[in-house]
């Protein structure tokens, strides 16, 4: 190839890279348009936003919906803001969510490394759980709770999403071990190394990047859950419940800074896991599926 080729060449692939990258961000600039109106209108007064362009930016800057949103905002008949509902939702998640992925990493394991009969028909229907609607187990999961005393506590709920999670976080690390060497969980027993001490000292150490994507998905899930949290909350209701009742119970004038304070509060969490741990998630779950 001459050198006026390959400069016709370079200069074309240039263009062509300045038009993906302006396409790329005029869709992120259109994505992210909401959290800007959220953000920009949870800093204005109220007289702000229902007299003027709610894409403009504030005139007078303020925090107070924030404040309100937080701890005096009308939810329901009692004045509490999201404060008692968030830590309603920080009590539900984290213990669901650990024990989700514990239960589906020891799934895995033995649905892969300790093979017995019927394992494919048992993994089989786990799978199948996985694309039951929620609609569909209201009412049985409604009188199991009823028998066991859990219903309207977050113990309850954290019962519900184990039970609906553990088929997605069984599918996640069955995939992701079945490519391990089962020479060396044999070895192992050969060694003496017994069911959990191979499962702590060689499974685990290497299940990294399928636990960030259980983790993640799973407290995705669940914290943005509203079906289970609205039918089986009672007195107990997450944030996503109280964020649903802030703006349905608001009289007269609607107070449009506070709900878009409280929407981002509901949101942060997740909002943050992504942040913090998002560039694995797709690493961990192309792991999964290659090696599956």
């Amino acid at each position: 190839m001459s050198a006026a080729a390959q400069e016709n060449a370079v200069k074309t692939g240039r263009v062509y890279r300045v038009l993906i990258y302006l396409v790329l961000l005029l869709f992120a600039l259109f994505y992210l348009l909401p959290l800007y109106v959220m953000l920009t209108n949870s800093v204005k007064p109220l007289d702000e936003i229902t007299g003027g362009n709610m894409l403009a930016l504030p005139q007078k800057w303020t925090i107070e919906p924030w404040f309100k949103a937080w701890s005096t905002a009308q939810i329901g008949v009692e004045p509490t803001g999201l404060r008692p509902y968030f830590i309603n939702s920080l009590l539900m998640v984290v213990p669901a969510v650990a024990i989700t992925t514990v239960l589906g990493a020891l799934n895995g394991y033995v649905l892969t490394k300790w093979r017995f009969r019927g394992d494919t028909i048992l993994f089989g229907l786990m799978l199948f759980s996985c694309f039951i609607p929620f609609q569909i187990v209201l009412i049985p999961m409604a009188a199991v709770l009823g028998k066991l005393g859990l219903a309207g506590s977050i113990p309850g709920l954290i019962l519900v999403h184990v039970v609906y999670g553990i088929g997605f976080s069984t599918l996640y690390y069955r995939n992701y071990y079945a490519a391990f060497p089962t020479e060396l969980v044999r070895a192992a027993m050969i060694d003496g190394a017994g069911f959990f001490r191979i499962f702590w000292r060689i499974l685990l150490p290497v299940s990294g990047p399928i636990t960030v994507v259980s983790v993640i998905w799973l407290f995705t899930n669940i914290w943005n859950d509203f079906l289970f949290g609205s039918s089986f909350g009672g007195t107990s209701q997450p944030v996503t419940v109280a964020l649903n009742n802030l703006v349905q119970s608001s009289q007269g004038v609607k107070e449009y800074n506070v709900h878009f304070a409280a929407a981002i509060f509901a949101a942060l969490p997740t909002l943050l896991v992504y942040i913090v741990a998002g560039r694995y998630f797709v690493r961990g779950l192309m792991a999964g599926s290659v090696k599956g």
